[in-house]
């Protein structure tokens, strides 16, 4: 019984988050599109260093740790909607880049992010951690999250 009352409680509160993230990340979206159809897109190396994504030394040292010797493989950063704070930072390792990315590269250790997740993490830094119980890739610091959980894993945007 207890099960069902705890669900049906927490079921208006998980609906209304999740309406929220889709609206903010909807507004973001047609924001980026509007600003995109009125001027073309400047490359991340003509941005001031404000918007510049940066990747710390231990960051580059597992990167450069990961690769293969033939694989030239690039740490891609993304943004979803989730987590325990709204939104999650998802990392992976890829191979490729789409037209809307942005490339951003150290050392000869590229980080891709797609225009969408950018308008998240831009002026970001990019760290990797080892802790005992994990070991990972993460956003140190985000000029545009006023909040997130302890794992630093999500995090809530400016509004």
């Amino acid at each position: 019984m207890a099960p069902r009352l705890l669900i049906q409680r927490l079921t208006p509160f998980l609906v209304a988050r999740i309406r929220e993230n889709q609206r903010l990340l909807s507004s973001s979206v047609s924001a980026h599109q509007e600003a995109s159809s009125l001027l073309a897109s400047p490359s991340p190396s003509s941005s001031g260093p404000i918007d510049t994504i940066q990747m710390t030394d231990n960051c580059i040292r597992r990167m450069k740790e990961l690769q293969a010797p033939k694989e030239e493989k690039m740490l891609r950063l993304s943004v979803e909607t989730g987590g325990c704070s709204g939104f999650q930072y998802v990392f992976d390792l890829d191979d490729k880049t789409n037209p809307d990315d942005r490339v951003y590269e150290k050392e000869g250790v590229r980080l891709v992010v797609d225009n969408i997740s950018y308008d998240f993490v831009k002026g970001a830094t990019i760290d990797y951690v080892e802790e005992l119980i994990r070991s990972a890739f993460v956003v140190s610091t985000n000029p545009s999250a006023v909040g997130g959980c302890s794992c630093k894993s999500s995090f809530m945007v400016k509004q």
